[in-house]
């Protein structure tokens, strides 16, 4: 199937004054709006994110954030209620309008305000502050007012954080020191309470615990013999009463009586015990005891015997090492005790220990890093570490930045060249006349021989053409009148146009871009 390109051109040229009285009419509402609407006069400024002037291997800041982390919080307290409503008072950027609410004033300083930084390139970037206003000196001092506190939000933030670095670390110490105070006095309790029981004197205990049952055995033999000779003194009196003060002093009885007795058990040895001679010579015997006990009991008188004093001297050294075994025991039974006890102390004394070791490389190292926080502080408040730097401030611009004249035109005249386009389809889609013979073959199924094409008359094409020049006259003049009676009598163009680009969601065009995003 060919293409009618007469038939098409016919129909446009048809609809030719449609199309110009459209067109013309949105390209007068794109002028109109153009050079009704007020001009904006945006003045910028430059600074520069600088990377820190003394290199980290020889002493960095403590104050770690980049970039755009910090650009943002300075944006963020730049762009708060109090703030925006505080420079709008001092400029009296809307004291012409009285009837401002401070939602709207926050709104339109957060809309006019830009701050921007791309990407930056090796930890260096160039920021750009603007501010839209209708004059350009409002401009250029609202900019530099904003650079002014981008710059003195920068070191707030960078002094604060490392200020507050810098006391976190004093207070880290301070807590540490006393916690290792207060865990040096508890292991000094726990040592002084327990000084008997320590690890480091349990080889000496048990050297003491070998020495003190060393003597307990000696004590121990000494008591038995003691004893002993006590019992053969007892038995020695019972046989004799008494005994003799001193081998001298042996009397005829005594010595006739321990010679009865040698030939007593002489002849037991070889006779029995009822052979009249060892009868005879156990009477003999037991005569002359009764004879040397009664001598014995004249000669001593109301004083002490030898054996008595004997006896007082055993009883004495018995009562002694009695009382030195028992003390030995006593002091052996509290070293068992103290070794004993040493294991658990060991293990309680070792965490206190361990403890107290912890808390000291803890301080250690609160200390180093207090060293570092003081020197991050130190850098931060001579300001050379990350900083911002003025390259060239706000002056007043020269050329308006809103709105592009060119652009409204040229907008109006696209939409009118849209519209008429639309148009021109639509009216030919609901147009059922049958106007070409394919069209006749394809709605009654026949083929013509001819075609006799219309001829308007004369009085027809004039009336139409008169009605034609007449609506884009009245278009043309009654539009621009009509637009200008709104803006006078209505509501200012700047309202309208605002009015417009936030219904058309285009409001968000001229607002504060974020870190790191490009225009």
């Amino acid at each position: 199937m060919s293409l009618d390109l007469r038939h098409y051109l016919n129909l446009f040229l048809r609809r030719l004054p449609y199309v110009i009285l459209i067109t013309a009419a949105c390209t007068t509402v794109g002028i109109v709006f153009a050079f009704a609407i007020p001009p904006v006069f945006r003045a910028e400024a430059r600074l520069l994110f600088e990377n820190a002037q003394i290199p980290d291997e020889l002493a960095a800041s403590t104050v770690e954030a980049s970039a755009d982390e910090n650009l943002l919080a300075i944006q963020q307290r730049i762009l708060t209620r109090e703030n925006l409503l505080a420079m709008a008072e001092d400029f009296q950027i809307y004291a012409e309008t009285k009837d401002a609410t401070p939602e709207v004033i926050v709104e339109e300083m957060r809309y006019r305000i830009g701050i921007n930084m791309p990407r930056p390139e090796g930890g260096t970037g160039v920021i750009t502050v603007s501010f839209s206003a209708p004059n350009p000196e409002l401009s250029a001092v609202v900019t530099n007012a904003v650079v002014e506190q981008i710059l003195a939000q920068n070191v707030k933030i960078r002094t604060d954080a490392s200020g507050n670095t810098l006391e976190f670390f004093e207070q880290e110490v301070r807590r540490l020191s006393e916690e290792m105070v207060a865990q040096n006095a508890r292991i000094l309790e726990f040592e002084t309470a327990n000084r008997d029981a320590l690890p480091e004197s349990l080889s000496y205990r048990r050297s003491q615990q070998t020495a003190l049952q060393e003597r307990l055995l000696q004590v121990d033999r000494e008591l038995a013999s003691l004893r002993d000779r006590r019992q053969r003194l007892a038995d020695l009196y019972d046989r004799t009463g008494r005994l003799a003060t001193a081998i001298g002093d042996v009397t005829p009885e005594q010595a006739q009586l321990e010679l009865l007795r040698q030939e007593l058990a002489s002849a037991l040895v070889i006779l029995s015990p009822t052979n009249p001679r060892v009868r005879a010579l156990q009477t003999q015997v037991a005569a002359l005891e009764e004879a040397v006990k009664e001598q014995l009991g004249a000669a001593g008188g109301g004083s002490l015997s030898s054996f008595d004093v004997q006896m007082l001297d055993i009883d004495g050294q018995i009562e002694y090492l009695a009382e030195q075994k028992q003390q030995i025991e006593t002091d052996l039974a509290k070293i068992e005790a103290s070794i004993q006890a040493t294991p658990g102390n060991s293990m309680t004394l070792g965490t206190l220990t361990s403890d107290y070791d912890n808390l000291r490389v803890q301080y250690d190292q609160a200390v180093a890093s207090l060293a570092n926080a003081r020197m991050g502080d130190r850098i931060e408040m001579t300001d050379r570490g990350q900083r911002i730097s003025v390259i060239e401030l706000a002056v007043p611009p020269a050329y308006r930045s809103e709105p592009n004249r060119k652009l409204l035109a040229l907008t109006g005249f696209g939409v009118g060249a849209l519209l008429s386009a639309l148009m021109i389809t639509v009216l030919e889609a609901l147009n059922s006349t049958i106007r070409r013979p394919s069209e006749m073959v394809r709605a009654l199924g026949i083929t013509p021989f001819g075609t006799i094409p219309f001829h308007e008359s004369k009085l027809a094409k004039k009336t139409r053409r008169r009605w034609q020049i007449w609506t884009a006259v009245g278009a043309l003049v009654v539009l621009p009148l009509g637009i200008f009676a709104l803006v006078t009598l209505v509501m200012p163009m700047d309202a309208v146009f605002a009015a417009l680009t936030k219904m058309l969601g285009m409001a968000d065009a001229g607002a504060t871009t974020l870190p790191g995003s490009s225009e």
